[in-house]
């Protein structure tokens, strides 16, 4: 079976890291985003990605030279402009052209949902389209799908008002779609699936959606970039966090060969060739490879990338530091601030809610 992987947006929630990495290929607990987006589609046989990208094509492929990821085949659509969901879709099936039954996934959406439970039902109903839904406890930040005690689609109701929703059951980004469905894309102009396409075909009846409390999270803020990497290190997805990982003590996974003479602390993963340093301390956070943090240096709930040093005396809390970022001697950096890669933030700096650089 075959998939379109949405990978072409900005990323602009996650600026800014963004600005040098797409969203997709930013590391979850040392894993690009995107390979454990793959990962789970080639459990359910997914055999060939076409990764529908926008910005930064350059990057995937550099990423993945050889075009293969976790036995997956990658191929490459590039939008020739921004076309919104149903149009990346519509032009990276017809670009691969794709003639039967295909999945179809947000690229910066984690979950455990069975992909094989969701094309079963898809073909037992005869559909044009399955989507998976997901319950949250506010659904009017999201897509609200009604449907009916069978499963068919009744209505879509996009970002309701709080209070007015029909179900708290909403538009998790896993798609069965049937070739038939591209037809009905209009060519040449942005379209969006959920607002223009879902609601047209479950007028005719043949638009089905499979509730699952599977394990799902739109991993594209800052908050929810921190709690992906949390939810692995502290079971709430079950298994290793990170293949080749292994416990240090519990709940402290380390990979390759870090040396950590400091205080690590659950729930956390060091990652290899990485250095705590006697006297600091980390506590329920991922320390990215290469990493140094100093002698009395804290980083607690926060998220290292690669080659980040954190220096004696220094405090993170909260936070995502990019790629070989600095933070000086007594800098605090607190409340999901998020700072780019390879910047430096000198002696004393405090930040709170902060985007470096903006």
């Amino acid at each position: 079976m075959r998939a379109v992987v949405l990978v072409g947006g900005e990323g602009t929630r996650l600026r800014p890291l963004t600005y040098t990495t797409p969203k997709q290929l930013l590391p979850v607990c040392e894993v690009p985003l995107l390979e454990r987006v793959l990962v789970h589609l080639a459990a359910a046989g997914v055999d060939e990605a076409i990764l529908s990208l926008g910005y930064r094509p350059d990057a995937f492929v550099a990423a993945y030279p050889d075009g293969v990821v976790a036995g997956v085949r990658l191929s490459y659509a590039v939008e020739p402009e921004p076309l919104d969901t149903a149009g990346a879709i519509r032009f990276s099936a017809r670009h691969a052209g794709v003639d039967e039954t295909f999945v179809a996934v947000n690229g910066d959406v984690l979950t455990d949902v069975d992909v094989t439970s969701l094309v079963d039902c898809h073909r037992r109903h005869d559909a044009l389209a399955t989507l998976h839904l997901t319950a949250v406890d506010d659904p009017s930040r999201f897509g609200v799908v009604s449907t009916d005690g069978d499963g068919r689609v009744l209505a879509f109701v996009e970002k309701p008002p709080p209070g007015t929703a029909p179900s708290n059951l909403i538009n998790a980004g896993t798609y069965i779609l049937e070739p038939e469905v591209l037809d009905q894309i209009p060519d040449g102009r942005p379209v969006s699936i959920e607002r223009e396409i879902f609601p047209d075909l479950a007028a005719g009846g043949r638009v089905y959606a499979v509730a699952s409390d599977a394990y799902w999270l739109d991993a594209g803020t800052p908050g929810a970039y921190l709690r992906a990497h949390a939810d692995l290190l502290d079971g709430t997805r079950g298994g290793v966090p990170s293949p080749g990982a292994s416990l240090l003590a519990e709940g402290v996974w380390v990979l390759g060969r870090p040396t950590v003479d400091g205080d690590v602390r659950p729930f956390s993963l060091i990652g290899d060739g990485a250095m705590i340093e006697a006297g600091a301390a980390v506590t329920s956070s991922v320390v990215g490879a290469g990493s140094v943090i100093g002698k009395g240096a804290l980083v607690e709930g926060s998220v290292l990338l690669p080659g980040v040093h954190v220096d004696g005396g220094a405090s993170v809390t909260g936070s995502i530091l990019g790629r070989n970022a600095v933070v000086a001697e007594g800098c605090v950096v607190s409340a999901l601030t998020v700072v780019g890669d390879d910047e430096v933030l000198g002696r004393g700096v405090h930040l709170s809610e902060a985007r470096v650089p903006a």
